[in-house]
């Protein structure tokens, strides 16, 4: 049956309980409060970060608006779901994989590792698995069924991208991934059990070879960060350029879109081989256009940064906004028409689905 989920004792159960998990979320303890202040540049103080040039910080009075006016279309309980094909093996030559776990989880497998960006395996996207944005569909790969994981990559702190009972699992596991995130978020790791030498910190364009043939690079996106105390964007947020081998994934993290932003990337890392780009969670766009781009913008990205193809995420999984589940879908085929491009060139897939590159 569908329901509505947001209503406005949802609103008072859920959002204020949770701190708004899906749209505002908070920070902790960052290394700058033990006297390690971050770099000075044009999207940090050296004490707290920003977007460049300019950006537009929500307050509650606007989630309080947002919610209690809400015309969110309502969302299937759950979705049935065909089983996912089997999982390919990691391949042995140049080629890279891309396998749709759920919303912005997403498994890269190259011969020179494996990579898994975003991972959230919780039932809900909150701090509490009482409340919060639930799924409405299981993981395209069961924990049990994963391969062994090399790298997270973690874009930054919200719910519905770092889910700490995800990572205190690989944190215990015999063999914990290697952990490369924005600038702040390592003391975070370091609550979710992640050992300090598992853990790689980078700032806007800054890079890490995690051996020959395997280089990601933290890439500027235009969000913000938070989670359910502390200080909001004590914390950096980011996308992440994967060079492996002879082939580039380009994961945008979340973000709005940006006139300066995307070209830089392009110029600075080179058209990726595939893109990694949001297309949900984007109404009402008087709230949303700040933090998350809709369809029409991710294929704007696709193009602006010269993806030979793409995939979207960020959608299907949790309810955080206003649109429908299949909106996202239907927005990006609108979008793809309107420029001429392809179904090919700029796709979703089921979770579990894989595509190579």
């Amino acid at each position: 049956m569908k329901t509505p989920r947001f209503t406005r004792r949802r609103f008072l159960r859920n959002v204020a309980l949770a701190g708004g998990v899906g749209a505002l979320g908070t920070v902790s303890i960052s290394r700058m409060t033990s006297g390690q202040p971050f770099p000075i540049s044009d999207h940090c103080d050296g004490r707290q970060f920003f977007n460049p040039r300019s950006h537009t910080n929500r307050s509650w009075l606007d989630v309080l608006r947002w919610k209690l006016n809400s015309k969110a279309r309502p969302w299937p309980d759950t979705v049935a779901m065909d089983p996912p094909p089997p999982l390919p093996a990691a391949p042995r030559d140049g080629t890279l994989t891309a396998t749709w776990i759920n919303h912005a989880t997403v498994l890269l497998q190259t011969r020179h590792g494996t990579i898994l960006i975003d991972p959230v395996f919780s039932e809900r996207a909150s701090p509490f698995q009482w409340a919060g944005p639930k799924r409405v569909h299981p993981p395209g790969i069961a924990w049990d069924a994963l391969p062994p994981i090399d790298i997270i990559l973690l874009s930054h702190d919200h719910y519905d991208h770092c889910d700490g009972p995800t990572l205190r699992r690989f944190a215990g596991s015999e063999r914990p991934p290697l952990v490369i995130c924005p600038l702040g978020n390592g003391s975070l790791l370091q609550r979710f059990e992640f050992a300090p030498d598992r853990i790689v910190e980078l700032d806007w364009w800054e890079a890490h070879e995690v051996m020959s043939g395997l280089h990601v690079r933290a890439t500027p996106a235009r969000h913000w960060s938070n989670r359910i105390s502390g200080q909001r964007n004590h914390r950096l947020w980011s996308g992440f350029f994967v060079h492996a081998g002879g082939r580039t994934a380009y994961y945008t993290g979340d973000t709005a879109w940006d006139d300066h932003m995307f070209a830089a990337v392009r110029d600075q890392c080179g058209s990726p081989d595939l893109g990694i780009i949001p297309i949900g969670a984007y109404e009402p766009r008087w709230f949303m256009s700040a933090q998350h781009c809709n369809p029409t913008e991710a294929v704007r990205i696709h193009q602006t940064v010269g993806a030979g193809r793409s995939i979207g995420v960020h959608w299907g999984t949790f309810q955080l906004t206003d649109e429908g589940r299949d909106d996202p879908v239907n927005g990006l085929a609108a979008a793809r028409g309107a420029v001429g491009l392809t179904a090919a060139a700029f796709q979703t897939v089921a979770p579990g689905q894989t595509l190579a590159v």
